[in-house]
């Protein structure tokens, strides 16, 4: 079964019997984007839902876990982070092929390019900013043992962890010699922050493109995409959303670099990341360097998964190959960044 289709000959009957209220004939259609777990927008009887699934075929281990994806969703659904309602989670790969879950559908905007071009109000502009910032800060002061989520990952050396899981990771999808990749897999594990023992929900795949917007208001009702969360280190997510904007705005990197944010109403790094100490009570950030080194070559590592299953058949997206062509690009943005 391909990653662009649903069987929904076989999936039909399972969510009549299993979705409360499901009824009429189904009709499916996949969103563009998602590298990683194909997305459906499922139709039937008048109403919509949202279908995430693992790609069929041969996965690296931990990745894709939609089950995690649901289980955050369900867990945030009283909390202060707005997310979709999650209905139902498949784990009998038999119905469609792969493991999957329901959630509900939205109305929203999704907004590509950070310098916003759609809008025409720099204090709007400046305001969905400012969302951004306030709904990070909210995920970040989630109790996760109220939300149930104390064993959502393991607490302490977050970094540690990641910079050698991502170093496998890489290792199992690498396609050819980066030295610049080699740079940053030799420097990260000595330059390691000491642990601060700050741990909290992180989303892990932060960005303005994972966040839907109500139609009109710049207030954000959906933050999506939660297959990278885990138990961890806030500062992860907050580096990762800033080193985005440090990257050029072409080539499918959709960042900052070169714009003039001041004339249209964005903020400066600094700006953005004092506000968000601010929301969450920290007193500045050391050793802020080491988090966008680290948040490059994660990146980097992911993006090099996404080529390997480009070449093997089994990416879920067209973007794939384009995607994976800047595994290189963002290993040297961490590289300039130590030298």
């Amino acid at each position: 079964m391909s990653t662009q289709t649903l069987d929904t000959e076989r999936l039909a009957p399972y969510l009549a019997e299993h979705l409360p209220g499901f009824s009429g004939e189904l009709g499916a259609e996949k969103f563009a984007g998602g590298q990683s777990n194909p997305t459906f927008r499922l139709s039937a009887g008048g109403r919509q839902y949202v279908l995430r699934r693992k790609p069929p075929g041969e996965l690296l281990a931990s990745a894709h876990a939609v089950d995690r994806e649901f289980r955050v969703l369900s867990a945030l659904a009283d909390t202060a982070v707005p997310v979709p309602e999650a209905y139902l989670l498949c784990e009998d790969e038999s119905v469609i092929g792969s493991m999957f879950y329901v959630m509900e559908y939205l109305e929203g905007r999704v907004f590509w390019d950070p310098t916003l071009p759609e809008v025409s109000d720099n204090a709007e502009r400046n305001a969905i900013y400012d969302e951004m910032n306030r709904v990070l800060a909210a995920l970040h002061n989630v109790d996760v043992d109220a939300a149930g989520l104390t064993d959502f990952g393991r607490p302490g050396n977050y970094f540690e962890r990641q910079v050698s899981r991502w170093t496998k990771q890489y290792r199992a999808s690498e396609t050819e010699h980066s030295e610049a990749m080699e740079r940053l897999i030799a420097w990260l594990p000595g330059h390691m922050p000491p642990d601060d023992g700050a741990v909290s929900l992180v989303h892990g795949d932060y960005r303005l493109d994972n966040l839907m917007f109500h139609p009109t208001e710049p207030r954000i009702i959906a933050v999506l995409d939660w297959e990278l969360s885990t138990l961890g280190h806030p500062l992860a997510d907050l580096a990762y959303q800033v080193m985005a904007w440090q990257l050029p705005g072409d080539a499918g990197l959709r960042g900052l670099a070169g714009v003039d944010r001041a004339t249209l109403g964005l903020p400066s790094d600094d700006a953005y990341v004092a506000e968000y100490c601010r929301r969450t009570g920290r007193d500045g950030i050391d050793h802020w360097n080491f988090y966008l080194v680290f948040c490059f070559f994660r990146l980097a590592a992911i993006l090099q998964g996404v080529k390997k299953r480009a070449l093997q058949g089994n990416a879920s997206s067209a973007e794939a190959e384009a995607k994976g062509a800047l595994v290189e690009p963002l290993a040297q943005h961490g590289v300039a960044l130590i030298d």
